[in-house]
């Protein structure tokens, strides 16, 4: 998470833009992610912890270096923090979004319900496993680097998938740093103040320290970050941690002493080159110009609202429960993106409605693609879409995965049969693609679909009769317990830990150091 801190911070003038410009050219880069294009007026850049024991370049670390993480040795692909930072396209603010380890989400047929932090790891690991078996039963040698770097990207693409459904947005970035990086960037600084409420002794993190404001290092902060046991609310404790300590270092990269310090600056790009990954579609050198302007006070973090930090897996186990719909708000209200009152979208549904001329479905060609990880949803809506007259063409999987909202495209928005498609699927947003010819109508379904066909019991149909409020739209409040990845899923239990939407952002501009459990 410093990592790419750093390189949105490193822009205090001429030396800071050409340290920007050096690190833009020595850092790993990863590609095929499926990401989005800023088209919701912001950029989201999805920012992923991971618990490795190698560098960025995939070169394990020394035992010296092990030893100094606190971390154990047993190399594991755990994705234990996680956090989206959404910038709004004039680059104003930058608020940096925690999602606990332990939200429980629907990770597709294959996952099933599973922790977010779990994503990753089991994905990569079917996948290698899935190899291994094929290679054995063909009598082929099982590469086994190349598997890996293979279920490596795997893993990329089904957290960004899921955190999507989850959050409603298109992820545009990807930066993944190691435990390493985060010592390296600690250091890198001279260390970074916080400050305790209580003193701590928790041996399994390391976490040794008294009461009070202090100055840590790379390793202490470490074991800092990671606390999460001996904690009253678990890891929405050791998140709050994060953010304080975040906030910390930002307010301090941007302080003049660091930002006219070449040395420190040096010592930045050399950690950010050796511990970040990010995709390489991304113009960092671009973004540090865009973000030139930011300040600490407009630097803030906060965590996704949760419904329950003790509610109860498939199986029994301890998870953090959210409302995917609340999520989904959430995050609009980023960005000012509220819905209206229902009085005055009820008033412009009708209104849509009678405006909708006659039409001969038969005459439009409809594909219908999923781009989320419901199994089997384009096939259930393109036999509704059939069954309602349209000349069905494509239906399967969309070229790209993870997109956060269902749409119906088409040449002419005033098309009349694209128009009165998309209310019959859930009042669906109708967005023009000049790349369609007359007479055509692309469906896209995201993971976040609610409408006919969503699940396999679902009994609706797109007569006109069964249109209206029996389908709910693709981002409102879903309550039909239909199971799909807008549903609630886990047992919610009774800590609620107060919902994200009421916690106060932390600022990067604090005067005193915020104490923390």
């Amino acid at each position: 998470m410093l990592g790419i801190l750093a390189v949105l911070l490193l822009i205090g003038g001429g030396y800071g833009y050409a340290t920007v410009g050096k690190l833009g050219d020595s850092l790993a880069t990863t590609g095929g992610l499926d990401l989005g294009d800023q088209a919701d007026g912001a950029t989201d850049i999805l920012l992923v912890g991971i618990d490795s024991r190698t560098d960025a370049k995939g070169k394990p670390l020394s035992q010296q270096e092990i030893d100094m993480l606190r971390a154990g040795e047993e190399e594991t692909t755990s994705t234990d923090t996680m956090i989206l930072i959404r910038i709004p396209n004039d680059g104003s603010s930058a608020t940096a979004v925690s999602l606990p380890r332990d939200t429980y989400v629907d990770g597709g047929s294959e996952l099933g319900n599973v922790k977010l932090n779990q994503i990753y790891g089991s994905t990569k690991y079917n996948y290698e496993t899935e190899k291994a078996d094929e290679a054995a039963a063909d009598g082929e040698e099982y590469n086994e680097d190349k598997v890996s770097k293979e279920g490596i990207q795997k893993g990329r693409e089904a957290l960004i998938g899921s955190i999507g459904n989850l959050t409603g947005i298109s992820v545009d970035h990807y930066a993944e740093v190691g435990l390493l990086g985060f010592v390296l960037l600690t250091d890198a600084v001279g260390g970074v103040d916080v400050c305790l409420n209580n003193a701590v002794d928790e041996p399994l993190s390391g976490a040794n320290f008294p009461a009070g404001q202090q100055t840590l290092d790379g390793p202490n902060a470490l074991s800092f970050v990671r606390q999460r046991h001996d904690l009253p609310r678990g890891d929405l404790d050791r998140i709050t941690r994060q953010q304080a300590y975040l906030a910390s270092l930002a307010n301090k990269i941007l302080s003049a002493k660091t930002l006219s310090n070449p040395g420190q600056l040096s010592k930045l790009n050399d950690a950010v080159s050796r511990s970040l990954t990010i995709d390489d579609g991304w113009d960092i050198m671009g973004l540090a110009t865009q973000m030139q302007n930011l300040t600490g006070g407009n630097v803030s973090f906060q965590t996704i609202p949760v419904t329950s930090i003790d509610g109860t897996g498939d199986y029994g186990e301890s998870v953090v429960t959210v409302d995917p719909n609340q999520v989904h708000g959430f995050f609009d209200d980023l960005l000012g993106d509220s819905k209206k009152d229902g009085s005055d979208e009820s008033e412009s549904e009708e209104t849509t409605e009678e405006s909708i001329p006659d039409y001969d479905a038969a005459a439009s060609t409809v594909s219908v693609l999923n781009a989320g990880n419901v199994d089997g949803l384009a096939t259930r809506v393109g036999d509704l879409v059939a069954g309602a007259g349209f000349t069905v063409d494509e239906v399967g999987n969309h070229d790209e995965s993870g997109v956060s909202e269902s749409q119906v495209n088409v040449a002419d928005v005033n098309d009349p049969a694209a128009r009165d498609l998309a209310k019959k699927l859930g009042d669906l947003q109708v967005v023009e693609d000049p790349t369609l010819a007359e007479g055509q109508i692309s469906v896209t379904l995201s993971g976040t679909y609610t409408g006919p066909g969503a699940t396999e019991d679902d009994t609706r149909t797109l007569d006109s009769s069964d249109s209206g409020d029996s389908s709910s739209t693709d981002t409102g409040d879903s309550s039909d317990g239909s199971g799909d990845s807008s549903e609630t899923v886990g047992v919610p239990g009774t800590m609620d830990a107060g919902s994200g939407e009421d916690q106060a952002p932390i600022k990067a501009d604090e005067s005193d150091t915020m104490c923390v459990n």
